[in-house]
């Protein structure tokens, strides 16, 4: 019996479609594949602190795909930094299938399933990295670089700020928008813009943070 049923199926469509999203029957598929690993893994591997499969919908699925429209228009090659279980690494290579997605996380448990989700989705698009973000120095910068509850947006910028250049877009996924953190943002990263995001079945505020460096 899979833990992902067609209530789930449903909701993920309905979702992403209140997201001005249309999922492919490939892209709903891989994703509620990606689902049902999840589940899965999560009892002895602990990549997240949702338990209950009917919450993991709205709090991953839909929460990675509400950044697809600002991930569209920022360049080919991506960096997910701190991507745990994947969010919203994941996600965005289903839905970007002819970009480029390397998750980065520090921890070997993580790693490992982002592998196995790899490996059982075939997504050639998407590399996963084993390593502290501070001592990942990768052939070429990237142009984007995503994050989801990882840091700071100071230690955010502050750590990633070897894997970028005055072209790449920062995107920050936060819950409630962080006054405080952009008051101590490194001088030579700004604010570009702030977005409310909008979750279908998402209680609480959700904001998305894109950065520039200056120099």
């Amino acid at each position: 019996m899979s833990m992902v049923s067609p209530r789930h199926a449903e909701e993920l469509v309905r979702g992403a479609h209140e997201l001005g999203i249309e999922l492919t029957a490939r892209q709903q598929e891989l994703l509620l594949a990606y689902l049902a690993l999840l589940i899965k893994w999560n009892k002895a591997y602990n990549l997240t602190a949702v338990r209950d499969p009917d919450e993991m919908v709205s709090r991953h699925l839909l929460d990675s795909l509400s950044v697809v429209p600002y991930v569209a228009e920022a360049g080919d090659n991506w960096l997910d930094v701190g991507s745990g279980g994947g969010m919203p690494g994941i996600p965005l290579a289903i839905l970007f299938p002819e970009r480029h997605f390397t998750l980065l996380d520090s921890n070997g448990k993580k790693t490992r399933f982002l592998t196995q989700v790899k490996l059982e989705l075939r997504l050639s698009n998407m590399e996963v990295v084993h390593s502290r973000v501070e001592a990942f120095t990768p052939a070429q910068s990237f142009s984007g670089i995503c994050s989801r509850a990882f840091s700071s947006l100071a230690d955010f910028a502050g750590w990633t700020r070897h894997l970028g250049n005055s072209e790449t877009r920062w995107l920050a996924m936060k819950g409630l928008q962080p006054d405080d953190e952009l008051q101590v943002l490194p001088q030579d990263f700004r604010l570009e813009r702030t977005y409310v995001l909008k979750v279908p079945g998402c209680q609480g505020q959700r904001h998305l943070l894109i950065l520039r460096r200056t120099s």
